[in-house]
C-alpha cells in the first residue's frame, strides 16, 4: 500500500530550520512513495468576511464569487483527504504556532467538511489519519506554562478527527549541545 504524506512545512526559515531538517528526516525514514508538501511561508490568505459569508451559506446556493472564495480552503482540505499521514513541522513562535500556521488551521477547520456539530459537542470528520508534529523552539520547554503550540496542535488535529497524533520535540535549542536534536532524531525512527 502506497503511503501518502502531507508535509506542511510552517517556518518562515527556509536554510537552517530544525523542523525542516526533522521533517526531511522523517520522510526519508518513512521512505513514502507519495509527498505532498504545502509550503505556508509562499502565503496562505487570512479569514475574511467574504470567506466567512461563503462558509456559512449552503453549498448548493453559493455563487461564483464565494466558491472561488473557498477555493483556497478546498484545495488545502483535498490535500488532507487524499493523506494517510499529516507531517507538521511547527517552530515555535512567541510561545505558539506561525502565523501561517494558525492562518492553515482557520483554512481547513471548516463545519460541515472537517467537523461537524452533535448534540454532544463537535465531531471530526477526517478519521482515519494520523499527525506526526515536529516541534522546535529556542527556549520554550514542550509542555510548559509557555509552551501553548503543542497542545494547541494535538487539540485542533483531534477537533478534525485525527487523534493518532505523535510529537517530536526538539526543544531548548538556544542551549543545546546536539543531544536535543539527538533526541528528536531518534524519536522519529520510533514514529516512522
Amino acid at each position: 500500500m502506497t503511503q501518502t504524506i502531507l508535509e506542511i512545512q510552517s517556518s518562515a526559515r527556509i536554510d537552517g530550520s530544525v523542523t525542516r531538517q526533522l521533517a526531511a528526516d522523517y520522510i526519508n525514514t518513512t521512505k513514502a512513495e507519495n509527498v505532498i508538501t504545502r509550503e505556508l511561508s509562499d502565503g496562505i490568505s487570512l479569514l475574511s468576511a467574504d470567506w466567512i459569508g461563503a462558509n456559512f451559506t449552503p453549498a448548493n446556493d453559493r455563487s461564483d464569487a464565494q466558491k472561488a472564495v473557498l477555493a483556497e480552503s478546498d484545495a488545502l482540505i483535498a490535500e488532507i483527504k487524499e493523506a494517510d499521514t499529516l507531517l507538521i513541522a511547527a517552530p515555535i513562535y512567541n510561545f505558539s504556532v506561525p502565523a501561517a500556521l494558525k492562518a492553515w488551521i482557520d483554512q481547513i477547520a471548516r463545519v460541515g467538511v472537517t467537523f461537524q456539530y452533535t448534540e454532544n459537542g463537535p465531531v471530526g470528520l477526517l478519521t482515519d489519519k494520523r499527525a506526526v508534529i515536529v516541534v522546535a523552539s529556542g527556549g520554550v520547554p514542550l509542555g510548559s506554562d509557555m509552551d501553548f503550540a503543542t497542545n494547541y496542535l494535538r487539540f485542533v488535529m483531534g477537533f478534525i478527527g485525527i487523534t493518532d497524533v505523535t510529537i517530536i520535540a526538539a526543544d531548548g535549542m538556544n542551549s543545546d549541545d546536539g543531544t536535543k536534536l539527538e533526541q528528536a532524531k531518534t524519536a522519529i525512527l520510533k514514529a516512522a
